[in-house]
């Protein structure tokens, strides 16, 4: 049986039939500084939408430098397939170092993942 973090693909970890599919399914995160807080895109795509196949969710997630109990949840976008394209903005007061974490859910290809660090 197999852990859940063994089934997450991400763009360095993902083989066989699941390495073609990098592209069009990991979440792509631009952080920016502003004042005193970070303005974060997270994205997926090209990728279809349609009932059949579809970004279903993206989650994100704050892995703060130093706190005992990570990750930090910062917020899950549900998207209505054939609606909704797999795009998410977040406004975030954060004031430490860390690690800006990105899941996202095709229902065909599975859960994959991104990450990018903040300094």
């Amino acid at each position: 049986m197999k852990k859940l973090g063994e089934i997450i693909y991400t763009s360095d970890v993902s083989e066989g039939p699941a390495a073609g599919k990098r592209e069009s399914h990991v979440p792509k995160i631009e952080v920016k500084k502003e004042e005193d807080y970070y303005k974060i895109k997270v994205w997926v795509g090209p990728h279809p939408n349609t009932v059949e196949h579809s970004i279903r969710w993206i989650e994100v997630f704050f892995y703060e430098e130093g706190r005992q109990f990570n990750p930090i949840s910062l917020g899950r976008f549900e998207f209505e397939p054939g609606l909704v394209e797999p795009f998410a903005k977040l406004k975030v007061k954060l004031e430490k170092k860390g690690i800006i974490y990105a899941l996202s859910y095709c229902n065909i290809h599975g859960l994959w993942e991104n990450r990018v660090p903040l300094e």
